[in-house]
């Protein structure tokens, strides 16, 4: 019997949509023609394979988020006006080699800071503005108009990005910067966030870092 380890996909954003949490190792536990083991024994130990790596991986994800706020579209609406205000920003973490990583193509996501929004975000990053990749959470539920009142752009090799034409109101700028050693190795890394108000009178871009700190 062969264990097979499928290619992990870059971990998704934190509790954006339904079903988005850590990703992990899935198993292929199946014995075939050939290989060492087979008929019931070979079956019944792949299973027994299976079923143990399956716990372990429910065991290290983190259990779903509960947000008891419902979410408030006419609260969010603002970000969809069209301002005259311009947000660049910068999204890197330090490696613990000392060497920055930058959110390389990564989506970078404009969030209305609604009441439903920051029990998200309270919830989510567990009070703290950067969440590991290996710890990814997700909402129980999650309306699907919340997502739809966002903006979104996507950050270029450098980590920095820009949203043009911003109405006023106050944000949630989020994204992740990810990276993995190599394909045995989890995701290193996680998601940032920052919050930038807007007031409509700048003169000038406003600048944000998100570096999780």
């Amino acid at each position: 019997m062969r264990v097979l380890f499928s290619r992990r996909p870059t971990p998704v954003l934190p509790g954006l949509v339904p079903g988005i949490h850590a990703r992990t190792r899935r198993v292929d536990g199946r014995d075939k023609p050939g290989h060492d083991m087979c008929g019931a024994a070979g079956r019944s130990l792949g299973a027994l394979v299976l079923a143990l790596t399956l716990a372990a991986c429910q065991a290290t994800q983190p259990a779903p988020v509960t947000i008891a706020t419902r979410f408030d579209a006419k609260a969010a609406a603002f970000v969809k006006a069209t301002g005259t205000t311009r947000i660049d920003g910068h999204a890197f973490i330090k490696k613990p080699s000392g060497t920055p990583a930058f959110a390389v193509g990564e989506i970078v996501r404009l969030v209305p800071a609604t009441a439903y929004a920051k029990e998200r975000f309270d919830k989510l990053f567990g009070g703290a503005k950067f969440v590991a990749a290996t710890a990814y959470a997700k909402a129980e539920e999650t309306d699907p108009a919340y997502v739809e009142m966002t903006r979104t752009t996507k950050s270029e090799s450098s980590g920095r990005f820009s949203f043009e034409n911003v109405a006023p109101g106050t944000y949630y700028v989020t994204t992740q910067i990810v990276w993995r050693p190599d394909e045995a190795k989890p995701w290193q890394g996680g998601a940032v966030y920052e919050i930038v108000t807007v007031t409509g009178k700048e003169d000038k871009p406003i600048k944000v870092i998100l570096n999780g700190v």
